[in-house]
């Protein structure tokens, strides 16, 4: 490479760097404007106090206003969206599918149904009050192990897809559309044959909301995203060989079999973790890995990052406009269903503009 090509990819690689960073910036940022939005009218000097831990000319209840509501519904938003942006985007890379995502591949219904069976029928949900009017979530742990199982389940089904039967992206998408059907169906059922109150609640527990978590539950999901994360970032050298294709990959030393399986393992682990205690948000992982490609383009050491940080961004955006819209909370699973469905049939057309294109140039070039 001359060095007028040398100087070219460094700046090339300074100007994506810098994208990353202003994402991070924007990602603050966002996380502290919408913490005041929705602190009830604490002033943004007396939040910045309560944040640092100054106890001076603090109101108590200002104080139980930020750190038990506020930070909570901040950190729920930071957490979701790093662990659904990178494993859409790990996803889209091993599967080789563009429309990859815990959403769109089933995993995330799949997971919901899990959570649903724990909270009905393996004792993850009690029923309070002598007239059962509450369920209360009283074994999380039950929740999510249940929907981990699920959400392997549905991952299994998709390994054996790609492997055995060797589908193209778009019946992929297509098998991801019947895995959610069918889990949809197992969901619907559990609501029919139990109790009024089970029903209602794993209706509004389905709804994607950041208001869910407890500090102890966030804890547990920041232990499980960090160490996945780590395990991604880690491996971004390998997924970009896997971009290149399995059999350059496999030659440079990438064990492209155990790569894929771990790697959709963890992300079902991760959308299992996320689901169980926030329910269903839709469509991060497809919205953040896509806007972050046309950014930095398809290198794994930016569109990682990247995609996590857009996605908590998306997040936090999304539940501030739930919250702050109208006059009662809009769950965030539905504003960003309203963000991502127009975003999948856009690359639903664009993925068969481009495979009709090619066609053309193959039967003009036999022609």
């Amino acid at each position: 490479m001359t060095s007028e090509g040398v100087s070219r990819f460094k700046q090339h690689g300074h100007r994506r760097a810098l994208i990353i960073a202003s994402l991070g910036v924007m990602t603050a940022i966002s996380a502290i404007g919408v913490l005041y939005l929705n602190a009830g009218g604490v002033s943004f000097k007396d939040i910045v106090k309560i944040l640092l831990g100054i106890d001076e000319g603090i109101a108590s209840i200002d104080r139980t206003i930020v750190l038990t509501a506020g930070v909570p519904r901040i950190l729920s938003c930071i957490l979701a969206g790093f662990a659904l942006g990178i494993a859409g985007a790990v996803m889209q890379c091993v599967l080789k599918n563009p429309l990859g995502s815990p959403y769109t591949l089933g995993v995330s219904n799949a997971a919901a149904f899990g959570a649903s069976i724990g909270i009905v029928l393996l004792g993850g949900g009690t029923i309070l009050g002598q007239s059962g009017a509450e369920i209360n979530i009283s074994n999380p742990y039950i929740v999510a192990g249940s929907a981990f199982v699920w959400a392997m389940i549905a991952t299994m089904v998709i390994v054996a897809l790609v492997k055995v039967t060797k589908v193209s992206p778009e019946t992929m998408v297509l098998a991801g559309v019947a895995l959610s059907s069918i889990f949809s169906a197992g969901i619907s059922l559990l609501q029919y044959i139990y109790n009024e109150y089970a029903l209602s609640t794993i209706v509004f527990w389905q709804f994607g909301s950041m208001g869910k978590a407890t500090i102890e539950e966030l804890t547990m999901i920041a232990i499980v995203a960090a160490a996945i994360c780590l395990y991604f970032l880690y491996n971004r050298l390998d997924y970009n060989a896997l971009d290149t294709g399995d059999d350059v990959a496999a030659s440079v030393g990438v064990n492209v079999e155990r790569l894929r399986i771990i790697s959709l393992v963890l992300s079902a682990l991760l959308t299992a973790v996320v689901v169980s205690f926030m329910g269903i948000v839709a469509f991060i992982g497809l919205l953040g890995p896509h806007i972050v490609r046309r950014l930095v383009g398809n290198d794994h050491r930016y569109l990682l990052p990247g995609s996590m940080l857009l996605g908590a961004l998306i997040l936090l955006i999304s539940d501030c406009v739930g919250q702050n819209l109208m006059d009662f909370t809009l769950p965030v699973g539905i504003i960003t269903s309203f963000l991502g469905g127009p975003l999948f049939l856009y690359l639903l057309v664009m993925g068969y503009r481009k495979k009709n294109g090619r066609l053309k140039e193959f039967i003009s070039r036999r022609q």
